[in-house]
């Protein structure tokens, strides 16, 4: 069982002392603090090819290679991200202190999972793929979204702390 922390403030903290300390300390934050931009970037450009076929009917191939890359940086991420809650909380998933934002990362990956089932096994049109990719990444962007705001309550809470 975690414990749950308070702040100054009577907030409850995203990490205990010794959370805090074994997140500072992992190699897994640094992973995950280069695979998140990485990501991100890989999902502006892959965006970007998807309206240009969606637009133009140009790139088709493009377009969902660059979607199987963003599915596997997807893919990455979640499994460093699962050994990161490990390493932090001690367990593998769903930690209290990101426990909806897991939520939400498993919804982004059955979309970004479909679009890949649709691609090589149900060999669905390409509309309906990039429909599926569309859908992937607005509930992507949503969870990154999560992320960013749960970073910034963290550096919010450390200064109020110091």
């Amino acid at each position: 069982m975690t414990a749950i922390t308070t702040t100054a403030s009577g907030a409850s903290a995203l990490y205990t002392p010794a959370q805090k300390k074994r997140r500072d300390e992992s190699v897994w934050t640094l992973v995950q603090g280069i695979l998140a931009p990485v990501q991100f970037v890989v999902f502006l450009i892959s965006l970007a090819l998807v309206c240009r076929y969606l637009f133009t009917g140009d790139g088709y191939t493009l377009a969902a290679w660059s979607i199987v890359v963003k599915t596997g940086f997807l893919y990455l991420i979640m499994i460093t991200g699962a050994i990161w809650e490990k390493v932090v909380f001690g367990q593998w998933l769903f930690a209290p202190a990101f426990f909806w934002e897991d939520v939400f990362s498993f919804g982004v990956i059955a979309l970004h999972s479909l679009y890949i089932y649709g691609l090589f096994v149900a060999g669905m049109p390409p509309l309906t793929l990039m429909v599926i990719a569309l859908a992937a990444y607005a509930a992507y962007v949503v969870n990154a979204g999560q992320f960013v705001w749960k970073l910034r309550m963290a550096r919010l809470q450390a200064e109020a702390t110091a």
